[in-house]
C-alpha cells in the first residue's frame, strides 16, 4: 500500500512535494555522476590534454585534439623533437593557438609552437608525400636515419604502445624468461614490467648508435612499426632550433643583426651541404656546428682530405706499427689508410675521427691537424631527398610545376613529414583513439600483473577476511542471543567503545605485538587483528534478536542440536545481514592499505592497495584515474552479486 493515495496525489501541495523529492534525488544522482564521469575522462589523459575538466575525453569526437594527442605520442612528449622533425612544413606562423590567434602572426603575440597548439595541416600536399614514400623504399637509409614514437612518455608517466609491443615481442621470443633475456640482450630488466626504452635521436655528438644486442632487437622492432609511428632525423631542423635560435634567440632580427643579412624570417634560414658562400658569421656558424656539436654519423669528407688525415694519423701515431696494434688492422702505410665514408659507432677510430674534424694539435711540434673544411659536406636524408627530386624532375621550376609548390631555392625543399604523419595519422585514427582511450588502463593491469604477487596476496587476505567474518562474528552474537547472560550488556558497551578509537590509534600496538609473536610478513598478521569486529557482532545480535523464538523452540523439539540450529536455521535465516558483514569484511580487507604496508614489507606480501601506491608515485594523473577505477571494480562486482540478498534483508521484514 503506497503511503500517499491517489487520493491525496490530486492535490498540488502532494505534487509539488514529490517533484521535489525527485528533483532532490535527481541533484544528489547528478553530483554523484558527474565525478565519476570526470574520474573516467581523466584516466585517457596524457600531458597535452591534462588541464581540460570535461566529463568525456574530448578527442573522442575532436580529431584536432586527437591529433595533438598523437604528435605527443609520436614524439615522445618531447616539443624540442617536434620542432626539429618538422622544421620547414611547421614554422610558428603555420600553428594555430587553442584561442585562434596566429602564434607567428605579430611579436606581441606570438607563442611557442608546443603540442596543445599544433594544427593539423590545412593542405597536405599528397603527391610529394607519396613521393617521399618512394624515395625512402628505395633509397636504403640506415637504421639511424628514423626511429619511432610512443617509446617514453616523460610527462605522462604511463607505458605506451610501442614500449608495451616491445616488451611483449621480447617476452614471447625468451618465453617469459627475464634472466635469459637480460643474458642475451645484455639488458638489466628487473621484471617485464620494467622494461623500458629511450628515444633515439643522433643528433648531438654525444648520441651514438650503439651495437648491443638490445640495440638489435629494437632496430628490428622499429622496422616493423606502421607508417603513422615512425619519424626522420632532421640535421636542419637541429641546426635551427636547438643551435641557431639558441645562439641567436627566436627573433629574426638578432639573427640578421649578428650576419649582416635581410632574412624575413627563419624560414629563409638553411643548413647547407658545405660551408655557404655567405657572410663570414654564417660560415662560421656553420663550421662550429659540423665540427663540434652534430653527430658524426651525418658528416663526411671528400678523397681530397686524405693527404691531411695521413698526416694526423702519422703525427699521432708516429709508425704505422703502433696505428696497427691500435686499429687492429696491417696496413703496410699510412698512405693505405681509407678516409672514412661512415663513421663507426664506436671505438678509437671513432674517437680519431672525431678529434681529426675538431682539430687535434702535436704536443710535440706544436703543429694543428684538422679536416679542411671545404672537404667537409653533410650526408643525411634532406639532402639525398633533394637529390632523389632533382635526379627525376631536373629543376626546381619543374619540382614546383609537378607538386603545385613554389619552392625558390633547392634547400627550401625539406622531407614533408608532417604532412606525411598527417595523411597516415588519418588513416589509422581509430587505432589511435583505441590507444588513448586504453593505454593507462594497460600500463595499470601490466603493472599489477607483472608486478609481484599483488594481486594472488590480495585473494588470499581478502577470503581470509570474509570467511573467518563470518564464522567468528556470528558464533559470538548467536552466544549473546541464545544465552541471556548477565554480563551481556557489558560485553556489547566494551564493544561499542572499541569503536570510539579510529584504527591508525591501534596500528603500533598491534605491529609491536605482531612482531612479538614473530607474525610480521604473514596472512595471520594481516588477518588476525580484524578476527572479531565489535560492530558487526552488535549488528548481528540485533538481528538474532529479531528472529521467531518458537523456530528455536520447534528445532529444539525435533531434537535438533546447538551446531545444527545455529549453521542450519539461525545461518540460513541471516543471509541478509551475513552479505552486509561479508562485504564491510571484504572493503577493509581489500581497501586495506597502511597497516598493509605497516606489517608486512616484504614486497612479496605487498597487497594490491600497496602496489597500486608505489605506481601512483611514480605515474602521470591519467595513470593515476585509470589505477582508481580499476581498483574500483571489484568492490562494485561484490556489491552487484551481493545486492539481491541484502535487499531481501530491507524488503522482507517490512512486508511481514
Amino acid at each position: 500500500m503506497s503511503i500517499i493515495s491517489k487520493i491525496g496525489r490530486r492535490s498540488w501541495n502532494v505534487r509539488l512535494l514529490i517533484y521535489s523529492i525527485y528533483l532532490a534525488l535527481i541533484i544528489g544522482a547528478v553530483t554523484m555522476v558527474y565525478p565519476f564521469m570526470i574520474m573516467i575522462s581523466g584516466s585517457t589523459k596524457s600531458q597535452v590534454d591534462v588541464a581540460e575538466f570535461k566529463p568525456y575525453p574530448s578527442f573522442l569526437f575532436d580529431d584536432t585534439m586527437l591529433y595533438r594527442k598523437h604528435v605527443e605520442g609520436l614524439f615522445n612528449e618531447r616539443s624540442d623533437t617536434l620542432k626539429i622533425a618538422y622544421e620547414g612544413d611547421a614554422y610558428d606562423d603555420d600553428i594555430v593557438a587553442l584561442d585562434g590567434r596566429y602564434s607567428g602572426a605579430a611579436p606581441e603575440k606570438r607563442l611557442p609552437l608546443t603540442f596543445q597548439n599544433i594544427a593539423p595541416p590545412a593542405n597536405p600536399n599528397a603527391a610529394l608525400v607519396d613521393e617521399w614514400w618512394q624515395f625512402v623504399d628505395q633509397a636504403g637509409l640506415p637504421t639511424y636515419a628514423y626511429t619511432c614514437g610512443y617509446v617514453e612518455t616523460p610527462l605522462s608517466r604511463t607505458k605506451p604502445k610501442a614500449l608495451r609491443d616491445f616488451a611483449n615481442r621480447i617476452r614471447e621470443r625468451f618465453k617469459g624468461d627475464i634472466d635469459a633475456a637480460n643474458r642475451e640482450l645484455g639488458a638489466d630488466f628487473v621484471q617485464w614490467y620494467a622494461v623500458y626504452l629511450l628515444p633515439e635521436s643522433f643528433l648531438l655528438r654525444r648520441e651514438k648508435p650503439v651495437e648491443t644486442p638490445l640495440a638489435e632487437e629494437f632496430t628490428a622492432f622499429k622496422a616493423d612499426q606502421p607508417r603513422w609511428n615512425r619519424y626522420y632525423v632532421s640535421p636542419e631542423g637541429f641546426f635551427k632550433n636547438l643551435f641557431i635560435k639558441t645562439k641567436y634567440t627566436r627573433e629574426i632580427s638578432e639573427y640578421n643583426g649578428a650576419h649582416g643579412t635581410e632574412y624575413k624570417s627563419y624560414r629563409q634560414v638553411h643548413l647547407s651541404r658545405r660551408v655557404p658562400n655567405g657572410t663570414e658569421q654564417e660560415r662560421a656558424d656553420w663550421e662550429e656546428f659540423v665540427r663540434l656539436t652534430l653527430n658524426l654519423a651525418w658528416i663526411r669528407a671528400d678523397e681530397t682530405a686524405a693527404p691531411a688525415y695521413h698526416e694526423f694519423l702519422k703525427a699521432k701515431y708516429v709508425d704505422i706499427e703502433t696505428l696497427n696494434r691500435n686499429y687492429e688492422t696491417g696496413y703496410a702505410s699510412f698512405d693505405e689508410v681509407p678516409i672514412i665514408k661512415e663513421p663507426p659507432s664506436e671505438g678509437i677510430v671513432l674517437s680519431d675521427w672525431d678529434a681529426f674534424l675538431q682539430g687535434w694539435k702535436d704536443a710535440g711540434t706544436g703543429e694543428m691537424h684538422i679536416l679542411p673544411v671545404e672537404a667537409i659536406r653533410i650526408h643525411s636524408a634532406e639532402f639525398l631527398f633533394r637529390d632523389y627530386l632533382m635526379e627525376r624532375y631536373g629543376s626546381v621550376a619543374a619540382i614546383n610545376q609537378h607538386f603545385g609548390t613554389d619552392y625558390e631555392d633547392i634547400l627550401d625543399i625539406l622531407p614533408p613529414q608532417r604532412d606525411a604523419n598527417y595523411l597516415d595519422f588519418l588513416k589509422a585514427k581509430g587505432e589511435i583513439r583505441s590507444e588513448f582511450v586504453t593505454r593507462n588502463f594497460k600500463a595499470v593491469l601490466d603493472y599489477l600483473v607483472f608486478h609481484g604477487r599483488g594481486v594472488l596476496n590480495t585473494v588470499i587476505y581478502c577470503a581470509m577476511a570474509v570467511f573467518f567474518a563470518l564464522l567468528v562474528n556470528p558464533l559470538a552474537a548467536y552466544a549473546m542471543s541464545r544465552y541471556k547472560m548477565a554480563s551481556t550488556y557489558k560485553i556489547l558497551l566494551f564493544l561499542i567503545l572499541t569503536m570510539a578509537f579510529p584504527p591508525m590509534v591501534t596500528q603500533i600496538p598491534q605491529f609491536l605485538m605482531l612482531r612479538e609473536f614473530h607474525l610480521l610478513n604473514t596472512f595471520a598478521a594481516l588477518v588476525l587483528p580484524g578476527l572479531a569486529n565489535g560492530y558487526a557482532i552488535l549488528l548481528l545480535k540485533g538481528f538474532f534478536d529479531s528472529l521467531p523464538q518458537e523456530v528455536y523452540e520447534s528445532a529444539e523439539l525435533d531434537g535438533a542440536g546447538e551446531f545444527r540450529i545455529f549453521w542450519q536455521m539461525t545461518m540460513s535465516l541471516s543471509k541478509p545481514i551475513l552479505a552486509v558483514i561479508g562485504l564491510q569484511a571484504f572493503t577493509i580487507a581489500y581497501s586495506n592499505f597502511m597497516f598493509a604496508l605497516l606489517i608486512c614489507q616484504d614486497e612479496k606480501m605487498w597487497t594490491l592497495m600497496v602496489w597500486l601506491y608505489q605506481l601512483e608515485e611514480k605515474s602521470g594523473p591519467g595513470v593515476v584515474y585509470a589505477s582508481l577505477l580499476v581498483a574500483a571494480i571489484p568492490t562494485l562486482l561484490i556489491f552487484i552479486f551481493a545486492q539481491n540478498i541484502i535487499m531481501r534483508g530491507i524488503v522482507v521484514p517490512v512486508e511481514k
